[in-house]
């Protein structure tokens, strides 16, 4: 099973998070971006953009945060961030 975890923070508080668990057969690549999918709308957020920074850092920790730069509208939180906290 894949799980991933959202959260959403503004001034080092969590406001609000959700998991995504996901058991189907695609490649990880695919199950993080369909998980952020979700997670974009659950949240009701514009899908962020992966930047250079932001690839490097998911592929180090497996965890990437998203700031206003990644996203396209403007956001009232300072940043998004993404987890994976489990793996087949």
């Amino acid at each position: 099973m894949f799980r991933l975890w959202a959260k959403e923070f503004k001034d080092n508080r969590m406001l609000r998070d959700t998991t995504i668990c996901d058991e189907s057969e695609d490649t990880r690549t695919h199950k993080v971006f369909h998980a952020l999918d979700e997670v974009c709308y659950e949240f009701d957020l514009s899908k962020p953009i992966w930047l250079d920074s932001t690839i490097q850092e998911f592929k180090r920790h497996a965890k990437a945060r998203f700031y206003q730069d990644n996203f396209v509208d403007s956001i009232d939180f300072d940043y998004l961030e993404i987890q994976v906290i489990e793996e087949d």
